[in-house]
Formats: C-alpha cells, sequence, structure tokens
C-alpha cells in the first residue's frame, strides 16, 4: 500500500508471475506423480510389456519428477528472497515514514517560534515608532522654547 504505484505493480507483476510458475510446477508434479503410479501399476500388473520399456518410463518419470522437483525448490527460494525484499523496503519505508513524522514535528516547532519572533519585531516595531515620535516632538517643543527665547530676548532689547 505505501509503495509508489511503480513498483507496486512491478512486484505485482513479479508475484503474479511466481503464483503462476508455482502452479504449472505443481501440475507438473502431479502428472509427474500419476505416471509413476501408472508405471508402477504397470510394472506390478499381470500384463506382458518389455520389462525394459516400463524401466525406460519409470527412470523418465523419475527424471520428470525430480525436475519438478527442482523448480518448486527454485520457485520457493525466489518467493522466499521476494518475501525478504518486500520485508526489507517495508523497514525502509517505515524508517522514511519515522523522518519524515519527525520533520513535519520541527517545522511546525518552527513555525510557532516563527510566529513568536514575529510578534516580538513588531513589538520592537512599534517601540522604535513610539521612540521616533516622542523624539520628534521633545525636538518640536524644544524648538518651540528656543524660538519663544529668542523672541522674547529680541522684544526686550527693542
Amino acid at each position: 500500500k505505501d509503495l509508489p504505484i511503480k513498483d507496486r505493480q512491478k512486484y505485482n507483476t513479479r508475484v503474479k508471475s511466481y503464483k503462476a510458475e508455482l502452479s504449472k510446477l505443481q501440475k507438473d508434479n502431479k502428472r509427474a506423480k500419476l505416471g509413476i503410479d501408472s508405471s508402477r501399476d504397470e510394472l506390478l500388473g499381470d500384463d506382458t510389456h518389455d520389462s525394459e520399456d516400463q524401466r525406460q518410463r519409470l527412470l523418465d518419470n523419475t527424471e520428470s519428477l525430480e525436475r519438478t522437483s527442482r523448480r518448486l525448490d527454485h520457485g520457493y527460494k525466489i518467493t522466499l528472497e521476494t518475501e525478504q525484499l518486500g520485508a526489507q523496503i517495508m523497514e525502509d519505508l517505515h524508517s522514511q515514514r519515522q523522518t519524515i513524522s519527525r520533520s513535519r514535528q520541527r517545522m511546525e516547532e518552527m513555525d510557532t517560534n516563527l510566529g513568536k519572533s514575529s510578534r516580538v519585531l513588531s513589538g520592537m516595531m512599534r517601540r522604535i515608532i513610539q521612540n521616533r515620535l516622542l523624539l520628534l516632538v521633545i525636538c518640536a517643543i524644544l524648538l518651540i522654547v528656543i524660538i519663544l527665547a529668542v523672541y522674547f530676548i529680541v522684544k526686550k532689547k527693542s
């Protein structure tokens, strides 16, 4: 479910082919068993067939059974490898999910900290503006006092 679609399709195709191969090998195995059973019946029966022919068929069937067993073993090994690969992928995905979760949590903490910083900076800007206005008012008052002082000094002399 957590695999990308491309990988999921690839692994689904592999699993389907392994299942098909396993089914084919099981059918071959059944056929070989039936062949051995029929060969055994022929060997033990009252028919007067050529014993060499029966022996050859029995050997052929035994060889076919061995080939089928090897194919089944090979298919089983491939299935185990695929299962191990899937388990490893699941572990990797779990690890990546944890990493993403931690990153998301850190980003949320950073967002919270940025919000606090923004509020602090806004407060500082308000204080700066207030201080500048206060400074301008003080300068204006001083300028008015100086102008009035100069005016009264000039008026007294005239």
